[in-house]
């Protein structure tokens, strides 16, 4: 897929691959190194930013609210009442429900791990995707700007996401008898005039959320991709191409660093991933 608007950075060495992950990360205001980046790797450029909830293919729209509410129903006995839909959302997405959101990361490292760990495709050109958020915050609509602008917040929580509408202020009680679908439809309103990015921070479910630093986005449309809203503000996003040749060198070099599977997915799945990809002969 190419995008127009905005050429892809190639980068032909480790060295100039750092420099291009923390460009701009300078904030003159406070004379430190804090980013507004938040960033995504894909084993292959040519990978949209489709959700796992458009990869379902077919007419996959009408889905979203069935999976939901079968996922709350069967759920509730390892999780318990979700508090919100937001909650509910984003346990959904961590534990491998299709959904509308997309998974992010604040660390330039953790996209580059996700870029280059696939064998199947180490010999594809890979890509990370490099996102203003708090530029993209800024086409917010008003009321969902006044709400960071009140918290002092650059990304919204889940916490703040209940905000949007009084009902999730209620009791448990009462929360219990309310069908979160409406909360869909009630976000879903909020793009009418013009569809909009949001960027939030699910809870610590667990230590791969943490260790992961993990951001979701969430778009009030679950039929428009990131990338063609992102392709219509180039000023928004960038993307750093990953030459197949290099991907090698960025894999060992992460390895030293110990961004690997063993870290990111804790667990033995996580160390026995890690383990067969770093004995794994190079071919």
């Amino acid at each position: 897929m190419g995008y127009r608007n905005m050429p892809d950075i190639r980068v032909t060495s480790w060295s100039q691959l750092q420099d291009e992950l923390f460009t701009g990360s300078w904030n003159d205001t406070i004379k430190r190194y804090r980013s507004p980046f938040v960033f995504r790797g894909l084993s292959d450029k040519t990978y949209k930013l489709e959700t796992s909830l458009m990869r379902l293919g077919g007419p996959y729209w009408p889905l979203e609210r069935h999976l939901l509410r079968n996922f709350r129903k069967y759920a509730q006995s390892e999780v318990g009442e979700f508090v919100s839909f937001w909650h509910l959302l984003s346990v959904a997405q961590h534990h491998g429900l299709p959904t509308r959101l997309l998974d992010w990361t604040y660390s330039p490292y953790v996209a580059l791990h996700f870029a280059t760990t696939s064998l199947e495709r180490i010999d594809a050109d890979g890509v990370i995707w490099i996102v203003d958020f708090v530029g993209v915050h800024d086409q917010l609509p008003q009321p969902l700007k006044d709400l960071l602008r009140t918290e002092g917040a650059q990304a919204f929580t889940i916490e703040l996401l209940t905000e949007i509408r009084p009902y999730e202020r209620a009791t448990m009680e009462e929360r219990a008898f309310h069908d979160f679908a409406e909360t869909l439809t009630q976000f879903d309103a909020l793009g009418t005039d013009e569809e909009f990015l949001l960027f939030f921070e699910p809870p610590s479910i667990d230590d791969r959320i943490i260790n992961q630093f993990a951001l979701f986005s969430v778009m009030p449309n679950s039929q428009r991709s990131v990338d063609i809203w992102l392709n219509t503000k180039p000023d928004l996003f960038r993307r750093i191409i990953i030459p197949a040749g290099l991907k090698w060198e960025c894999r060992d070099k992460l390895d030293q660093c110990n961004i690997t599977e063993r870290v990111l997915f804790p667990g033995l799945d996580g160390l026995g991933s890690w383990l067969r990809r770093h004995y794994s002969p190079k071919t």
